[in-house]
């Protein structure tokens, strides 16, 4: 604030602590300062204190300056304090103090202590007697959230703050921090905290404890059933879906225990688990492989160099459906397809030989007997015993 060749500053003390009020002349020419509180009742002229409060010190006095202190500040004491300059007419600078009174501990409250999951909670923080009113804030976790406030001031002319905090709890949120941050001139990083106990259902998880590959006949399988819930389950339970459990089935705890498997086993097997929030399972689907069969093949394989052994792996012939596991080749049916086939090409050929045989044959007649010790062609004419004169005697033969 300035007046002239007057200046002074505003001042923010905290309640308790000490203010400090400087009225600085610019260019004096001897003139008196002198110091008001705000009833307007002398303070300090030039460096005499007529007013009797010992609270207020001289500080510094020359020419250009005359600064006070107010030890012990309180809430009465704040006003407009007035630096005067007699000059002709009088000059005059204000000072106004604000007392800073921070808020009481901030108190955090939860509609309920605990929080089904899927719920909606309802908390309030309260910040109270501050001048001027704090403000608060919500953080749950690293994430600010937005709460409503409510500013009520008292008889004093003090301040209570009151925000209300509302949202959905889930699972992931049980252990999590919520803090109320009160911001106030007079402090810095005042906090309250709680944290949210949120109760939900078992989650329940199946792990197989051997065999460590696919369950095969013969082999011997345990089930664990992993519940996680809070509370903890006080119950878990072992059912085969749409079948009953196997008759030499063990069940210990949360643990299925089965012997020698085989494919009537074959089905799904469900775990329950449940607390005083709700209940859930989960499945695990058995299908009980062949027991693996060994075809034999030599272990060892020997190099020209009797010192030098190189092993080789056993094959194992897999009979899983649908997998691709090589098979050993019949070699007893293969031949027995051959044998039949060359047996029937066989009789083919001698049928075919027969029906050839029988439609194949020599064609004889007696027409040109005698034809053959003729002189000429009208000789072997006449003596031919086939001549047309003897047609009726034609006789013919098939061989």
């Amino acid at each position: 604030v300035q007046s002239q060749n007057l200046v002074t500053d505003n001042v923010e003390v905290m309640e308790g602590d000490v203010a400090v009020i400087s009225c600085r002349v610019k260019n004096n020419d001897d003139s008196v300062i002198q110091l008001l509180n705000p009833n307007r009742q002398t303070i300090y002229f030039r460096d005499v204190r007529p007013l009797k409060d010992a609270r207020f010190q001289l500080v510094n006095f020359s020419d250009n300056e005359l600064r006070v202190s107010l030890s012990n500040v309180s809430l009465s004491d704040e006003g407009r304090y007035v630096c005067q300059l007699y000059t002709d007419p009088p000059q005059e600078a204000y000072a106004d103090i604000t007392v800073l009174i921070p808020p009481g501990n901030p108190i955090i409250e939860s509609r309920e202590g605990q929080v089904i999951e899927g719920n909606e909670t309802e908390m309030t923080c309260t910040a109270m007697g501050s001048k001027p009113a704090a403000t608060i804030r919500w953080m749950k976790g690293d994430k600010e959230l937005q709460g409503i406030s409510k500013v009520e001031e008292t008889y004093d002319h003090m301040f209570t703050v009151t925000s209300q905090l509302r949202f959905i709890v889930t699972k992931e949120d049980d252990g999590m921090p919520v803090v109320c941050i009160v911001d106030h001139p007079a402090v810095k990083d005042f906090q309250a905290l709680t944290y949210l106990v949120v109760h939900y259902k078992p989650e329940v998880k199946i792990i197989v404890e051997f065999p460590d590959g696919l369950p095969r006949e013969g082999q011997n399988m345990e089930l664990s059933c992993q519940a996680k819930g809070k509370p903890h389950p006080q119950q878990i339970n072992w059912v085969k879906v749409d079948d009953d459990l196997p008759s030499h089935a063990l069940i210990t705890g949360p643990d299925l225990y089965i012997e020698n498997l085989n494919k009537t086993y074959n089905g799904t097997y469900r775990c329950f688990a449940a607390n005083s929030v709700g209940e859930s399972y989960d499945d695990y689907i058995l299908y009980v492989y062949d027991a693996p069969t060994t075809t034999p093949i030599p272990t060892t394989a020997t190099t020209t160099n009797p010192t030098t052994t190189i092993s080789l792996p056993e094959a194992t012939a897999d009979s899983r459906a649908g997998e691709g596991a090589p098979r050993a080749v019949d070699h007893a049916v293969i031949g027995g397809v051959v044998a039949v086939v060359v047996f029937a090409m066989l009789c083919l050929l001698i049928i075919l030989g027969r029906y050839f045989a029988r439609h194949k044959g020599t064609y004889f007649t007696h027409e040109a007997k005698g034809a053959d010790d003729a002189a000429d062609a009208d000789t072997a004419i006449i003596n031919a015993e086939g001549g047309h004169n003897n047609s009726d005697e034609k006789k013919e033969y098939y061989i």
